[in-house]
Formats: C-alpha cells, sequence, structure tokens
C-alpha cells in the first residue's frame, strides 16, 4: 500500500490534514446546511404555491417577492456568494473562515435551489384533492400539511436528495475559505501538489457519499410511493 499510494498514507488518519478530519468536515457541512437550508428552501417552496396566480393564499405582491428572492440567490454562482455575504457571515459565526463559517453560504447556496425544487413537487399534486380539501372545510394550514406536504412526500424525498447531493459537491467549493472536507484535501494535498492518489481517493470517498445518499433516498422515496398507493 505503502508503493501503491504513498501519498495517501502519508496524509494518516488524524490530524488537522488527515482522512478521518476530511470526512467529519464534510459530513458536517452536508448535515447542517441541509437542516438551515431545508427548512428555509421548504418555507420558501410552499409560500410560492400557495401564493401563486390560483394558489390558496393567492397573493401577488408576496408571490413576486418571495420568487425574485428565490431567484437571485439561485443566480449567483456558489464561489461568488462565499466572497458577497462574507460580512453577514462574520455577523452569524464570528469568523469567516473555516468549517463553521461555511455552513452559512452553503446554507443560503442550497436554499434557494431547494425551494424550486419544493415549487415543482407540490404544484404535481392533484389539484382535485386541494378542492376537496375545501369543500369539506379544511383549512388553509391543514390543506398545507395534509395534502401539499403529506402528497407529495414520495417527490419532497426525491427532490431532497439530488439537493443533498449537490451540497456534497457545494462543500468542495467551500475549500476557498478554509472550510477543509474531502473537497479541499482532493485540490490542495492531490492536485496542487501532483498526488494523484490522494485525488483519486478523495474522489472516491465523495462519490460514496454520494452513492449511499443516492440509495437511501431512491428506497425511501419508493416506500413513501407504495405507502400513497
Amino acid at each position: 500500500m505503502n508503493n501503491l499510494i504513498p501519498n495517501v498514507i502519508q496524509l494518516g488518519w488524524g490530524g488537522d490534514n488527515g482522512w478521518g478530519t476530511s470526512i467529519v468536515q464534510t459530513i458536517y457541512m452536508t448535515f447542517w446546511p441541509a437542516i438551515f437550508g431545508g427548512i428555509l428552501g421548504l418555507i420558501f417552496g410552499v409560500a410560492l404555491v400557495v401564493t401563486e396566480p390560483g394558489g390558496i393564499l393567492e397573493n401577488r405582491i408576496v408571490f413576486s417577492i418571495v420568487d425574485k428572492v428565490v431567484s437571485v440567490f439561485r443566480a449567483i454562482p456558489f464561489i461568488i456568494l462565499l466572497a458577497f455575504i462574507a460580512p453577514f457571515t462574520q455577523l452569524i459565526v464570528g469568523t469567516q473562515i473555516g468549517t463553521t463559517a461555511a455552513l452559512v453560504p452553503l446554507s443560503l447556496g442550497v436554499f434557494a435551489f431547494y425551494a424550486r425544487q419544493v415549487q415543482v413537487a407540490l404544484e404535481s399534486v392533484d389539484h382535485g384533492k386541494i378542492e376537496a380539501a375545501q369543500a369539506i372545510g379544511a383549512t388553509n394550514w391543514d390543506i398545507i400539511i395534509d395534502v401539499y406536504l403529506r402528497e407529495a412526500r414520495s417527490e419532497l424525498v426525491r427532490v431532497s436528495t439530488v439537493t443533498l447531493i449537490s451540497l456534497v459537491s457545494l462543500t468542495a467549493m467551500a475549500g476557498a475559505i478554509g472550510a477543509g472536507g474531502l473537497g479541499n484535501t482532493a485540490i490542495s494535498y492531490g492536485y496542487d501538489r501532483f498526488n494523484n492518489d490522494v485525488t483519486l481517493v478523495a474522489t472516491i470517498l465523495v462519490l460514496l457519499f454520494v452513492l449511499i445518499i443516492q440509495v437511501v433516498g431512491d428506497i425511501l422515496a419508493k416506500k413513501l410511493n407504495h405507502q400513497d398507493r
């Protein structure tokens, strides 16, 4: 192994640059932005659907504002977003550099993408079911929870899976602010130093992360889809 992947062995498991540290940093930068960005994206996605023309809470002004906010954040390349919101990141977490600092731009970078995915998923719900719920006196909140979110839960799992995979790729770019992770290892300790074995192993580990997310997401989506039937 020392002859086959010498630079991989040299990095070791622990320490600031070890493989174990990089894996934990990648999980950390995926988990918390998935929570924060996911909640924010879900709120904005629901707001887009219920306030759009013909929605249960139709409001053109609110819809226009929410739609513009989501569109703006989707349009900003992530690497530029890192620099653009640096003062805000400093205000929130007290630093602009490091793994924790990356949580803010990662959350904001993923929420707009997820909001659009949620919008598409909820718009796929049969409008007849919404009208039926209104006919029996269901409140708007009941319709959002019991009709929109429940009927679209399988599709929501699918779009959440896509979003998580996209988030893993964003963690690689977060290395630009010293966030660490497998993406940073692949570039800083692999590509930049011509250590192809490090780049290869880091890439394989990232692919494993993506594969696990995809498999779990597919299984859960199929299970929920069968329950709906």
